[in-house]
């Protein structure tokens, strides 16, 4: 069991306090995560605005929902996946889509699967991607701006993932119905 706390506002350190009523706005609830992160007003400050940035990215919600599966499917992050799972289903990313990546088959649709190809190459090789691989990327009509924001997504949820893993965030109630099982991950 973890000894990572899950604040709630009235619990976390004061830096993070205005940080958790914004996001409970925004969210309409408090994530586990945001809890967790809370421990550090910094950390949680980070998360946050990634996320934000990453919104401002140039790639669709649906397409930013299939590269943060990604990431978080190929680290393990059985909290990640679950949770984005019901939000891919809000950001209209098709089904088959959803399940093909939580099941680490290829997706249907020809776009979607090159970007969570491309972005699980990333991960796997930690960044060391060929001309080859950016032009099989860029052949599914994506552009070299939309390289770099697969590496802010990457950046985004790499940082849920880790905390994720040793601080065994609980799944929040929203997100149940979407459990997922990392298989073969240590420590899973």
């Amino acid at each position: 069991m973890s000894q990572f706390v899950v604040h709630e506002k009235q619990s976390a350190p004061e830096g993070s306090q205005r940080l958790l009523e914004q996001a409970e706005s925004e969210f309409g609830f408090l994530p586990n995560l945001l809890g967790v992160l809370a421990e550090s007003p910094a950390a949680l400050k980070a998360y946050l605005q990634l996320g934000k940035i990453f919104d401002e990215s140039s790639f669709s919600p649906a397409e930013r929902q299939v590269a943060i599966l990604a990431v978080s499917r190929f680290n393990g992050c059985e909290y990640c996946v679950a949770a984005h799972s019901a939000i891919s289903g809000m950001q209209k990313v098709p089904e088959q889509a959803i399940e093909a990546i939580r099941q680490d088959r290829p997706i249907e649709d020809r776009s979607l699967e090159a970007l969570r190809k491309f972005t699980t190459t990333v991960v796997d090789r930690r960044g060391w991607i060929s001309e080859h691989d950016i032009a099989e990327f860029e052949e599914a009509g994506f552009d070299r701006a939309q390289v770099l924001e697969v590496i802010l997504a990457i950046s985004f949820k790499t940082l849920s993932n880790y905390i994720n893993h040793f601080a065994e965030t609980p799944l929040d109630d929203a997100f149940r119905g979407r459990e997922w099982k990392a298989c073969g991950q240590s420590g899973a």
